[in-house]
């Protein structure tokens, strides 16, 4: 009897009955390619804390270097670097009415939103600031 409950209830949850989805590589992903389409599959299995659908890696920069057939997960990923090593920047700092606009040389690279450190080319001295949409980093301390 408890058998034919049990395969009622599976019968009746049927073949639509949604699954727990996470999102593999296709293929093996080196450290700063861009995530195309085609590097990712949905994959039936559920594991907390990794992406689910596509949009929300397509388009990101790998971080580390992520194998075929691994789950991606928010720090395999982040925003395409704007500011390579050793690239030469413009400094900003912003405190007020007061604007400073200098250049330095970035000691890391970093996409949108990412904190490096960077070498004030004037002074030699180390800051460390927030990559800007330009490409610009803008200092810590400043509004």
């Amino acid at each position: 009897m408890r058998r034919a409950i049990l395969l009622a209830l599976v019968l009746a949850a049927g073949p639509g009955a949604a699954l727990a989805e996470t999102l593999v590589a296709t293929r093996t992903i080196r450290p700063q390619a861009i995530i195309m389409p085609e590097d990712v599959t949905v994959s039936e299995a559920e594991i907390p804390g990794m992406f689910t659908t596509p949009a929300e890696v397509v388009g990101q920069e790998a971080r580390v270097a992520i194998f075929a057939g691994r789950p991606i997960g928010p720090s395999d990923i982040g925003p395409p670097a704007l500011v390579d090593r050793n690239q030469i920047v413009l400094l900003t700092y912003r405190k007020g009415s007061i604007t400073i606009v200098t250049e330095g040389r970035a000691m890391a690279r970093g996409g949108v939103g990412d904190l490096v450190r960077v070498m004030n080319l004037a002074s030699r001295s180390t800051v460390s600031g927030y990559v800007a949409e330009d490409g610009t980093i803008r200092v810590i301390g400043g509004n």
